[in-house]
């Protein structure tokens, strides 16, 4: 059964999630605040994490910055209606995806099976196990980014992301490629996520992240990630 983590200082919503949870078939713990939430996570590892942003103490992006020091586990940010810096803030320290309160139970399940689903394991499949432009290599099997020889960190989606813009080096993406073939047809967030995940790629492998070369913007269209570009 898929093991659910559900971090909100508020006790009525924690009772009322963790009914709707359990009925569509997930192992729900809970914890009040961050410093409860890191415990239990470093006890016995979650399949996901729902965690508000609003905490007393450790905020939610306090704590999301202090898992993604020791684990991948995905991870849904939990915001007020209208939050939008901290969603976006949320995505930047490592969350896999946000949903914003209220929401409908069945959106929030459809989005917590499509992050599930992003980060079980594939089926291996016969094709290249490292993506390699310039001096950016990124290997499949190992999960791992390194510009330049050096090992760069990468949340879950942002690896997605960039295998598939290096799998397409020197083509045209389109936004609506990358919303289908990296966040699932079943994806039902804003398509602002695409713009935040690629700000943050840049971050991580441009020289000048204000003046992208490897990862350009085609306007009107979506990105394209230019062949061998060095230094």
């Amino acid at each position: 059964m898929t093991s659910v983590l559900v971090v909100d200082d508020e006790p009525s919503f924690t009772e009322a999630l963790s009914v709707g949870l359990r009925r569509e078939g997930f192992e729900v713990r809970t914890a009040a605040d961050g410093r409860a939430a890191l415990e239990e996570i470093s006890e016995s590892e979650p399949d996901l994490i729902l965690l508000d942003v609003m905490l007393p103490g450790m905020s939610g992006l306090d704590v999301c910055r202090e898992i993604r020091k020791t684990t991948r586990v995905p991870l849904i940010m939990v915001t007020a209606r209208g939050e939008e810096i901290d969603a976006v803030v949320g995505l930047e320290v490592g969350a896999d995806d946000y949903v914003s309160k209220p929401y409908r139970m069945r959106e929030l399940v459809a989005r917590m099976r499509a992050v599930l689903r992003r980060a079980s394991p594939q089926p291996s499949e016969p094709e290249a196990t490292c993506l390699v432009e310039g001096d950016v290599m990124l290997d499949i099997d190992r999960h791992e980014l390194r510009v330049r020889g050096e090992l760069v960190s990468l949340a879950l989606k942002e690896f997605e992301l960039l295998a598939y813009l290096l799998s397409n080096a020197g083509r045209v993406v389109t936004r609506d490629s990358l919303m289908q073939n990296v966040w699932g047809y079943n994806y039902v967030g804003d398509t602002k996520t695409i713009d935040v995940h690629v700000k943050r790629l840049r971050a991580k492998i441009e020289d000048d992240p204000s003046d992208p070369q490897r990862i350009t913007t085609i306007r009107g269209l979506g990105y394209r990630y230019e062949r061998s570009v060095t230094n």
